[in-house]
């Protein structure tokens, strides 16, 4: 494992089944636009329709489409990500994408399961994702102890945990957290989606005090601070007051990062001097917030949004490994997602486009 390494995410790997329906098939499966979910038994015959209707297959899992594209803004060899899948074809065509893209995966084979898929329902300008888990939550914390993977975890100065990942992987998740904060590097995790918030909130609450920078959209920002009954719906106090929320390394401060869609990037600290000095800030209880608008896209340049947020948060990761400030990361999440809505699936422009 070459010692140039800087960023190392973890996840569970998927093999996206894409396809572009109507609100009957979300109906059918009792499906929600804008959302994620584990498949439960009366959705398991999601999978066998969607392969009958020609999809798209694309590499997925959040964390590991965040980590990707990362990758396309970073010199090559900079990330590496683990995760766990079966022994088959689907495994091989992550593999595939992720050469492509100049990602290092140190995958776990469990050769008893079957790579982790995902039912990627388009629907307009709007996604459903449905997964079947399969090899990716037989990930094991021994995994983390082999020798490739310690060495990356030595090397790596940032660590990306994908919140799906808090549905099995809590052992994994404290462990790289732990080893996180006693190195002081920075550790960063996304909410990844509102179940994970309202169903695996003792998880989050574990790994939270460890997280420097936590990434979420407007709806999953809103699922964790009703799972903590807290007394209001406004995005910006809810995000302060993650930011304020206890912390294991004192030598930063939390950022916490919420994504609207198209409209503009919440981003929260309990300290000032998380922001460049010129940022316009407003100051919300314990706290300041920047405000940070996305550039409008016309209709006829969205694709799909299946990976939007992976790619922001792909974006950001990519502008703190290269030092950036937090404004100018967020800029560069912003071009990513923008980006990634033009394309099938989560993928970005191929030849790479220069976005810095």
């Amino acid at each position: 494992m070459s010692a140039s390494i800087q960023l190392l995410a973890m996840g569970n790997p998927l093999l996206d089944m894409q396809i572009s329906t109507d609100q009957k098939m979300l109906d059918k499966y009792s499906l929600k636009a804008n959302d994620a979910v584990l498949v439960n038994d009366s959705q398991k015959g999601i999978y066998a329709e969607v392969a009958s209707m020609s999809p798209v297959y694309v590499a997925g899992g959040a964390a590991q489409n965040a980590a990707r594209c990362a990758q396309y803004i970073l010199p090559e060899n900079s990330t590496v990500y683990l995760g766990a899948v079966g022994d088959d074809d689907l495994a091989n065509q992550l593999r595939e994408a992720n050469k492509k893209a100049g990602l290092k995966e140190l995958y776990q084979v469990v050769k008893e399961f079957p790579t982790g898929a995902c039912a990627c329902l388009i629907t307009g300008h709007h996604r459903s994702l449905c997964t079947q888990l399969g090899a990716a939550e037989k990930f094991s914390s021994s995994h983390l102890k082999t020798e490739a993977v310690a060495k990356a975890i030595e090397d790596a100065r940032i660590y990306y945990l994908g919140g799906f990942f808090l549905t099995h992987g809590i052992e994994s998740s404290l462990e790289l957290a732990q080893s996180a904060a006693q190195s002081e590097k920075i550790f960063t995790m996304n909410l990844s989606a509102p179940f994970i918030a309202q169903f695996f909130k003792d998880n989050v609450d574990q790994i939270l005090p460890y997280v420097d920078y936590l990434f979420g959209n407007e709806s999953e920002a809103a699922a964790y601070a009703e799972a903590h009954s807290w007394d209001t719906k406004d995005l910006a106090t809810i995000a302060v007051r993650i930011a304020a929320l206890p912390k294991k390394v004192q030598s930063r401060p939390r950022i916490v990062i919420i994504t609207q869609g198209s409209e503009s990037t919440i981003v929260a600290s309990t300290n000032t001097n998380a922001f460049s000095p010129s940022s316009d800030l407003k100051a919300i209880e314990t706290g300041h917030v920047l405000i940070v608008p996305v550039s409008p896209l016309k209709a006829e340049q969205i694709v799909d949004t299946n990976g939007a947020g992976d790619a922001f948060a792909g974006g950001v990761l990519g502008g703190l490994v290269l030092k950036k400030p937090i404004d100018q990361c967020i800029e560069i999440g912003h071009k990513l997602g923008q980006m990634c809505v033009g394309q099938v699936g989560p993928q970005l422009k191929w030849p790479k486009e220069q976005v810095l």
